[in-house]
C-alpha cells in the first residue's frame, strides 16, 4: 500500500479521483489520476497523488507514488460498454470532492501540477494558493455529466472562458465535447495552449494564434482507455522540460499511440517506447 500521509516534495502533482473501472473482466484501477500518475514515474519523476478513494481495490500499481487520499465511502465507479453507436459510458458512485485543503503545503509548489477531474471533483483548485511552473488541465470531468439512469453525456461549462486563461495549458478530447467545433474554437482563443486528442487521427495544438495537427502512427488498438491521460502527462512533461508547444504535441502523440495496443494500466509507457518518442521526430 503506498504511503498515505507524505510530506517530500514531489515533482508532478495530479489533482483527481481515483477510479474503479468495470469490465467484463472485473473491476480495475483506473482514473486520469492513475494514468498520469505512472506515466510521470516512467519518465522519471517524483509524483504525487492528491485523490478520493474508498479502497475497494489494491494500489499496488502505484507503489512509488506518494498519495493523500481523502476517505470514500465509494470510489468514483465507471462502465464503459461498446456499442454500435460507440462508447456509452455509465457513472455508478462518486467519491467526495477534492478542496484545495487537501493538499500538502509540501506540493503547492510541484514543477508540475496536473488538475485532472473525472466526475466534477476539484473545481476550486483553480483558485487555490499554488505556484508550480506549469498548471496544466485536462477538464473532462467538469465537460460531463449524467442522467438518472447513470448515463454519461457531454454538458455545457459555462466557466470555461475564465479557467481556461488561468492555467499553462489544457488538453481535452474531441469525445469530451461531442466534436463541437465551435466550442473548441471558443476554447482555443480563451486559453493560452490547448490540446485536442482525435484518437487513432492524432492531436491539434492552438498556440500562439497558430494551430497544427499531429499526426498519430498506427497501431492495432485493443483498448483505448487512459490514451488521452497518458497524452496530457506527456505533454505537461514535455513542455516543462523543452518550453517547446509543437515538441511536447509530438512527444505525446507518439507515446499515447503506444498505449492502446495494451489493456488498462498496461498500456503505461515502457522506458523502450519512451526513448523510441525522445529521438523520432515526424
Amino acid at each position: 500500500m503506498p504511503d498515505l500521509v507524505p510530506l517530500e516534495p514531489v515533482d508532478y502533482l495530479v489533482i483527481g479521483h481515483l477510479a474503479r473501472d468495470l469490465t467484463p473482466e472485473g473491476s480495475r484501477l483506473g482514473g486520469t489520476a492513475a494514468y498520469s500518475a505512472l506515466t510521470a514515474r516512467a519518465l522519471g519523476l517524483r509524483v504525487g497523488v492528491v485523490t478520493a478513494w474508498g479502497g475497494e481495490l489494491p494500489l499496488k500499481m502505484l507503489d512509488g507514488i506518494r498519495i493523500q487520499a481523502v476517505a470514500a465511502g465509494q470510489s468514483t465507479t465507471f462502465e464503459n460498454l461498446a456499442t454500435v453507436d460507440g462508447r456509452r459510458q455509465y457513472v455508478h458512485h462518486v467519491a467526495p470532492d477534492i478542496l484545495p485543503g487537501h493538499i500538502p503545503p509540501a506540493w503547492q509548489r510541484a514543477a508540475i501540477i496536473h488538475v485532472g477531474p473525472i466526475a466534477g471533483e476539484a473545481r476550486g483548485m483553480i483558485d487555490a494558493d499554488l505556484a508550480p511552473s506549469i498548471l496544466g488541465l485536462t477538464p473532462q470531468g467538469w465537460l460531463r455529466t449524467w442522467n438518472d439512469d447513470h448515463l454519461v453525456h457531454p454538458c455545457d461549462w459555462p466557466a470555461a472562458g475564465q479557467v481556461l486563461a488561468r492555467v499553462g495549458a489544457a488538453v481535452i478530447s474531441l469525445e469530451d465535447v461531442a466534436a463541437d467545433e465551435d466550442r473548441i474554437e471558443a476554447m482555443s482563443l480563451a486559453a493560452r495552449i490547448l490540446a485536442v486528442t482525435e484518437g487513432p487521427a492524432g492531436a491539434r495544438l492552438y498556440w500562439n494564434g497558430d494551430l497544427r495537427r499531429f499526426r498519430a502512427p498506427q497501431m492495432d488498438e485493443l483498448d483505448a482507455t487512459g490514451a488521452g491521460d497518458i497524452f496530457a502527462a506527456a505533454f505537461f512533461i514535455r513542455l516543462h522540460a523543452t518550453r517547446d508547444p509543437w515538441e511536447a504535441a509530438r512527444f505525446a502523440t507518439r507515446l499515447a499511440a503506444f498505449s492502446v495496443t495494451r489493456p488498462g494500466l498496461q498500456g503505461i509507457p515502457s522506458q523502450a517506447e519512451i526513448k523510441t518518442c525522445l529521438v523520432e521526430v515526424f
